[in-house]
């Protein structure tokens, strides 16, 4: 059967409106915490494009654009599927504001449950993502890129691997400490600051590092540089050699 989906997600923060609109509703906001490069025209009816990284554009039409307040937007394809964002911003005294997320979409066909699980919790990833960059990086541009390894047998493996690779020992949960060094870079020293069975999240003084179970099945990787003067091309070459020799 197809499957309708709707879900909720909340974070009170430190921060004002204004940095938080900056974040969701903008081109360099959305790549400091999401997947891929995006770009969004401001205004309702506008649309938000974003290069995943792999080769696919997703482009989506904005339903809602009501400054420091709301902004929504939805893709469609065929079938009646659709996926749809409605971010609300509520300002708070003192400068702090609750930041209210929808994600809904209807997924049809039989074969939606492994799509749904992928989506639920990447999106999971992704809003801690957000809630670490508004709390850790206000106004802050970041690096981004992302980076497919190939499909993999068994995500048991290779997860356990990754964990292996971070100086991690399972059960990974949030607060443990994470000291690495992948080759041709400084060490990574930081915090897992999200974690579920398919992503794990690094962050550290100028950097967030994401680990994701791809819906393809691979692993993948999506980090944000927030440090000045960093080789984005070098950075990324060699990120994505550490991936490479990964025993996946």
């Amino acid at each position: 059967m197809p499957r309708e989906f709707e879900i909720h997600r909340v974070a009170e923060l430190d921060t004002t409106p204004e940095q938080v609109w900056e974040a969701i509703a903008t081109g360099p906001g959305i790549d400091s915490w999401f997947v891929g490069r995006s770009h969004v025209e401001p205004a309702e009816g506008g649309a938000v494009r974003t290069d995943m990284g792999n080769g696919h554009v997703q482009e989506s039409i904005v339903t809602a654009w009501n400054p420091l307040k709301q902004f929504a937007y939805r893709s469609a394809g065929e079938n009646g599927r659709f996926v749809a964002f409605d971010y609300l911003i509520e300002g708070r005294g003192g400068g702090s504001t609750v930041l209210r997320t929808v994600a809904s979409g209807f997924l049809p066909g039989d074969d939606w449950e492994a799509e749904y699980d992928a989506m639920t919790k990447g999106g999971e990833m992704y809003f801690r993502t957000l809630v670490e960059r508004l709390t850790h990086f206000p106004g802050r541009a970041a690096s981004s890129f992302t980076v497919f390894g190939p499909p993999v047998a068994g995500w048991e493996r290779t997860r356990a691997v990754l964990v292996g690779a971070l100086g991690l020992s399972d059960p990974v949960t949030e607060g443990d400490r994470v000291r690495f060094t992948p080759d041709g870079l400084p060490p990574v020293e930081g915090v897992v600051y999200a974690v579920n069975p398919d992503t794990l999240g690094v962050r550290t003084g100028d950097a967030m590092y994401r680990f994701l179970r791809a819906f393809q099945g691979g692993l993948m990787i999506g980090h944000h540089v927030f440090s000045d003067g960093t080789d984005l091309a070098e950075t990324e070459r060699a990120w994505r050699a550490w991936l490479a020799r990964l025993p996946v």
